[in-house]
Order: structure tokens, then sequence, then C-alpha cells
């Protein structure tokens, strides 16, 4: 144990990461060389990443996983690390996203993120940029982590996927008309899906309409339920029984009063020929 160095995980993210790939490797009783042998990254990179004197990239947080059996438990720490600035709740939310059996998700204003194409999320970040809100750098990570939400529900067996949205998503013209009508076909490729139900909440369900913010809801393997909702500045994650079923039943009523699918798809045809 000569060299040493004594690790400080409650110093920061990325002091806690690297703690926390040292344990790892100590439970199985390895050597850095060993860890080296089956992540093909040398010995010096995995204690430089350790001792926090090197930030872990993604590719790197696989080959852990996968070299440690640790199932994605070093990728979802990576997106914790890499998106500190998201809204609390929001990593965790995450990381059941990729697992869910069944996603519900109601939007306000903008396109859902996972059914966003790669441009129309760059003209969300990139006016981000322009307003001050993020840097350039982490306009690029998040759509980058929004791709990697899309990809991991491209599984074997992907979940069902339930959308809700306020007519004003469709309604608001972002990026100009290519960047819409690549949208517009996005969202009818997936009312294609047979894991797939779309919906448009219409302007004149008025007060009807269930929720005024948006709302994400999920079911896990063993059927529990998840909820996350967010406002400007906070997100929130529950998954008390008491608070989240009540949403649910919130939700289906939002279901009843929004336009079927086959109507909100002729909507979307509507829009993209330009008509009113």
């Amino acid at each position: 144990m000569v060299n040493r160095k004594e690790l400080r995980p409650e110093s920061s993210p990325q002091a806690a990461y690297g703690a926390l790939l040292r344990s790892s490797r100590e439970e199985k009783g390895w050597k850095q060389e060993d860890l080296s042998a089956r992540m093909e990254y040398s010995s010096t990179h995995i204690s430089a990443v350790e001792t926090s004197r090197k930030m872990p990239t993604w590719r790197f947080a696989l080959s852990a996983d996968r070299a440690l059996g640790t199932g994605d438990l070093f990728q979802r720490k990576w997106r914790e690390l890499k998106h500190g600035a998201l809204l609390e709740g929001f990593s965790e939310y995450v990381g059941y996203e990729g697992r869910a059996v069944e996603i519900r998700l109601y939007e306000i204003g903008i396109i859902p993120g996972l059914l966003q194409t790669p441009d129309y999320a760059r003209v969300l970040a990139d006016s981000a940029v322009r307003r001050g809100a993020i840097t350039p750098e982490q306009a690029d990570e998040r759509v980058s982590f929004l791709a990697e939400r899309q990809q991991a529900l491209l599984r074997a067996r992907p979940p069902m996927i339930f959308v809700v949205m306020d007519e004003s998503c469709v309604r608001r013209p972002i990026g100009g008309p290519s960047v819409m009508e690549a949208q517009f076909e996005r969202l009818a490729e997936f009312a294609a899906l047979p894991n797939s139900v779309l919906q448009i909440a219409p302007f004149d369900i008025g007060e009807r309409r269930t929720f005024n913010l948006p709302v994400h809801l999920l079911t896990l393997p063993d059927r529990s339920l998840v909820a996350y909702a967010e406002s400007q500045t906070q997100g929130h994650m529950d998954r008390e029984i008491v608070s989240v079923v009540p949403m649910l039943t919130a939700y289906h009523q939002l279901q009843a009063e929004a336009l079927h699918q086959t109507a909100t798809v002729a909507l979307i045809s509507q829009l993209r020929k330009g008509t009113p």
C-alpha cells in the first residue's frame, strides 16, 4: 500500500466517482493493472481517474461497467457527474427511464425531448447559449445527453411510450420551416410505432387540461411507479404511491380529453402542409 493516495469522496462529485471506482476494483481483489487488462485503459489512466486527476469519459464508464460487472452503475454516475447542472432529480429520473416498461409524458410549449430531432434539440440548446443561460460546451453536452436517452430506449423489448402534447408544442415554430418539417416527420414516424401512442391536447379543452406543468410518469419492471415534474428552476422525483397514483389518474383523464392518435396525426399533417 506504499504511495496509496487517500481519497476524499465527499470533496467533489469527481472525487466520489474515483473513490467508487477504487472500491469496486478492490472488492474484486484487483490491482489497477488487473482492471487495466480488462478495460483496455492503462493503469496510469485508471489511477488518474481514481485520484480525480482525470475526468472519466462516457467510453471509460461503459468499459468500467463491463469489466466490473456493475450493470450501468458507472454510466449513471458519469451522467450525474457530466450533467450536474441539470435540474435536481433529473439524472436520477433518467436512470429509471432507461429501464421503464411504460413511459407517459406530457409537455407544454416544446416537443418532448425523447421525440426531438437532433436539429430541433440543437436549436433549443443554441438559443440557451445566446441567452447566456448555458455555455457552448454545456449545449453540446445537452444535445449528446438527449441522444443517449433516446438510444437507451432502442432495446430488444422497448417500453410502451404514451405522449400527450399541448397544442402549443406543434404550433410553436422552432428553428424555421426545415427544422419543423423534419420534426413533424419524426412525430409521424413515432405515431406509427407499435409501442407508441401520440396525442395532442387541443387548446379548446380549456380548463379540462389536468396539468399546468410538464409531467413524466414511469412504470418500472416491478410495476412500481415513478413521477418526475419540473418548473423553470426545480425538478422533483416522487415514488410515494399516495402522490403518484393521483397523477396517473390525472394523466388518464387528460388522454380522454385529448385528440385520439388518428386526429393527432391528421393535425400534424395539416401543419406540415401549412394549413392552419
